[in-house]
C-alpha cells in the first residue's frame, strides 16, 4: 500500500517496455516478417540500454 505511489525506477520502465516489444515481436512472427523483425530491433536497443544502465 505506501508503495502505491512509488515512481518506478529507469530499468523498471526499460524492461516494461522490452516485455511489450517482445510479445508484439512474437505476435507478428507469423503474420508480418518486417514489421517482426523492426519490434525486435527495438527490443535489443532497449535490452542494450538496460544492460548499460546495470553496468554503471
Amino acid at each position: 500500500m505506501f508503495g502505491l505511489f512509488k515512481k518506478k525506477s529507469e530499468t523498471e520502465v526499460l524492461q516494461k517496455k522490452y516485455k511489450k516489444l517482445m510479445s508484439q515481436w512474437h505476435e507478428l512472427s507469423s503474420i508480418n516478417r518486417t514489421e517482426s523483425d523492426k519490434k525486435y530491433a527495438e527490443a535489443q536497443a532497449i535490452l542494450e540500454q538496460i544492460e548499460d544502465i546495470k553496468k554503471a
